[in-house]
């Protein structure tokens, strides 16, 4: 392939709902171009974009494809992410380094959770797009209704470049209106447009120059003089009020059959502005600057994707938005502070690479075997090292515990983890110390499912998941008092420790000890002995094993022996005191309580009210705006472990929810007494695997 400067260069996103034919409309742009020869199917894992074995096994785009395409003397970088919200860091990462998008809208069953996610996304990123209703051959597909929808849902106006040549299986082909011709089937070339849909046609093309004069003040006082602008002026006028985002233009196609590709591409190239048009900000020696998307610019390369194969290694899939890249040559990365090798540059098709001298500014390349560079970083020259901003990506809020198979596996898991979680942006790991689990967090079980198989298949780390045991902590709401005494006699030396304290809550911190012993009963020097018996205590817990805190002790008296005392003898001592004192001052068990918020469409409020107050939630407030409601409660963490299953499930997978930590509070008495009985259960059971 041969390399494209940035005017000639379109770098354009394909998102919408799981299965809405992105990953067919991308097959059917390598076909159209003679990329191809014959058109891939998902069902027999064919398609260029969707080659992983778990995309090939699922049938679903899991990962975000490059298909760059070569059409009318200009390069598109067509990215294919994946629909399913599970994985819409892909999408993200996707949207974050195009100047377009294209969302795919199915003709049957319009509008839904996936396309509604895209669209935010793309409004977040101010993206020029294009909606695209295909499958216009299905049955029961409806334009006027799909549109209808489309235009209710927009707030942006929406502009129909295309018409349909019939629907259903009578769908013949497409009429852009911008050129007054009809493409029969999958012609490249356009016709006369037939009669029976002349009419409608000039119709809509009324409405079309009507935005197009929008696009000028010149050609707006053309238009209100003579009522009329000519093909060029259309054009021009479209391609402003389209790259500016006062309109969306809508097409047609039936990407499957081929129908509907040439118009679409035409569209693609003339209407989304090339990264020339759409200069990104950046930061340059602590100032705000603009990148024009130049070759002689300063070198900035965003590495917004990241994989890792145990035949290829580590690769990193780059943006150049200002500047080149060229093989054999150095950067440095600004995020880490260390400079790179860079080895051979290439340009992906899919899995194919295709080896070039140098990414010109504006293009998508890779690069492999990075040591250091991981996604989201920016690689620039030391002596102008521009920063990029990253996207925002969503919280983590599905979490499982994650143990190694085998021995083997035990010491690999780690590292894994943590090329996992730089490959997946949505992806996070931490060893919680309050459970001694090792915690993953994606996006959803389908996520964790396929991040289980990808270490397994790719890093050769076997891993079994479990629900992760909720960090509860003991604590005490009231006051004890407790003496004890360690004495050991066996022949010689002996030991002796007695020790006399009191416990109480204390509320400025998690823990404070006192020596209150007057006299000398006890020497300042077994203090120290005495504090780590209490410690050790409140590690492993007393009432069911979970860490104490929130407690003040007291040392307030005791006896020593001038032979037998030694400090073993009053960390021992100290350690039946305090756990004595502690199951006498009204033990409890304190559970997290997050903050939730959930917005869903309004007419599923009700439902998600119901199910919080079973997840003994407390209700903070309500608010509707636009159609959507938000609930903001105080829940249990306990209560809120698959909460991203049931709430998907609840609202047919428009509802999405945030949730972070808030404070611990008292467990219903009812509850604790469950739990304590569980953790004896547990405590048992892994003593006799011992």
């Amino acid at each position: 392939m041969k390399e494209y400067t940035s005017d000639s260069i379109r770098n354009i996103a394909l998102v919408s709902h799981s299965s809405a034919g992105k990953t067919m409309m991308a097959e059917a742009f390598l076909n159209f171009t003679g990329a191809t020869t014959r058109l891939g199917k998902i069902e027999d894992g064919t398609t260029a974009s969707d080659f992983d074995e778990e995309e090939i096994r699922r049938q679903i785009s899991v990962y975000t494809s490059i298909i760059p395409v070569e059409y009318d003397n200009k390069k598109i970088n067509v990215l294919d992410t994946p629909g399913y919200t599970d994985f819409v860091g892909d999408m993200i990462s996707a949207l974050s380094v195009v100047e377009g998008a294209v969302v795919l809208v199915d003709a049957v069953s319009g509008i839904e959770v996936g396309t509604e996610v895209a669209w935010s996304y793309c409004e977040q990123f101010h993206l020029p797009r294009l909606i695209v209703i295909n499958k216009m051959d299905r049955p029961n597909a409806n334009f006027a209704k799909i549109f209808a929808a489309m235009e209710e849902f927009s707030d942006t106006r929406l502009i129909k470049f295309h018409l349909p040549m019939g629907e259903k299986e009578d769908y013949k082909g497409t009429i852009d209106l911008v050129s007054m011709k009809a493409f029969i089937g999958n012609s490249k070339t356009g016709v006369e447009i037939p009669a029976a849909f002349k009419d409608d046609a000039e119709t809509e093309r009324m409405a079309l120059i009507e935005a197009a004069a929008e696009g000028e003040d010149a050609l707006l006082e053309k238009y209100l003089e003579t009522g009329e602008l000519n093909d060029e002026e259309v054009k021009r006028g479209l391609q402003s009020v389209v790259k500016s985002g006062s309109y969306i233009p809508v097409l047609v196609s039936a990407a499957g059959s081929g129908i509907g590709v040439a118009p679409l591409l035409s569209a693609m190239v003339d209407y989304l502005p090339s990264p020339a048009e759409a200069p990104r900000a950046a930061t340059l020696g602590g100032n705000a600057i603009e990148l024009q998307g130049e070759d002689s610019g300063p070198l900035a390369c965003y590495v917004w994707k990241t994989t890792t194969d145990p035949f290829v290694g580590r690769q990193s899939f780059f943006r150049v938005f200002s500047g080149t890249v060229c093989s054999d040559s150095r950067a440095w990365n600004v995020t880490k502070g260390v400079e790179e090798r860079l080895g051979s540059v290439s340009i992906m098709r899919g899995k194919e690479a295709m080896g070039v001298k140098c990414v010109h500014a504006g293009d998508i390349g890779v690069v492999p075997k990075l040591t250091e560079t991981s996604t989201t970083n920016v690689l620039t020259t030391k002596e102008k090292a521009v920063t990029l901003t990253p996207p925002t990506y969503p919280n983590a809020l599905y979490r499982v515990a994650v143990f190694p198979k085998t021995q083997v596996d035990s010491t690999k898991i780690n590292s894994a983890l943590s090329k996992l979680c730089e490959e997946d942006m949505t992806l996070t790991w931490h060893n919680d110390h309050l459970t001694f689990q090792t915690i993953l967090q994606g996006m959803g079980d389908q996520h964790i499912d396929v991040v289980i198989r990808r270490a397994e298949s790719k890093l050769q780390v076997g891993i079994n998941v479990d629900v992760p045991r909720v960090p509860f902590k003991e604590a005490i709401s009231g006051k004890g008092d407790a003496r004890y005494r360690h004495k050991k006699q066996s022949g010689g030396s002996g030991q002796f420790g007695e020790v006399a304290l009191r416990v109480e809550p204390f509320k400025d911190g998690d823990f404070e000890f006192s020596n209150d012993v007057f006299g000398g009963s006890v020497s300042n020097s077994y203090m120290p002995a005495i504090e780590k018996g209490v410690r050790n205590v409140m590690k492993e817990g007393v009432l069911a094993g979970y860490p104490v805190s929130g407690i003040r002790v007291s040392v307030y008296d005791g006896k020593e022996h001038p032979v037998d005392s030694k400090p073993i003898a009053f960390e021992i001592a100290g350690r039946g005191a305090f756990k004595e004192a502690y199951m006498m001052a009204n033990p409890i068990l304190l559970e997290p309580i997050m903050n939730v918020k959930v917005v869903v469409p309004e007419e599923y409020m009700g439902d998600v009210m119901g199910d919080m107050n079973t997840r003994r939630g407390r209700v903070q407030g309500m608010e509707t705006e636009k159609g959507r409601s938000t609930v903001s409660a105080l829940v249990p963490l306990a209560e809120m472990q698959r909460y991203t299953t049931t709430l998907r499930s609840m609202t047919g997978g428009r509802g999405i929810f945030t949730m972070e930590e808030d404070h611990y509070d008292m467990v219903p008495s009812h509850i604790t007494q469950e739990i304590v009985e569980q953790r004896k259960k547990d405590l048992a059971h892994l003593q006799k695997e011992e």
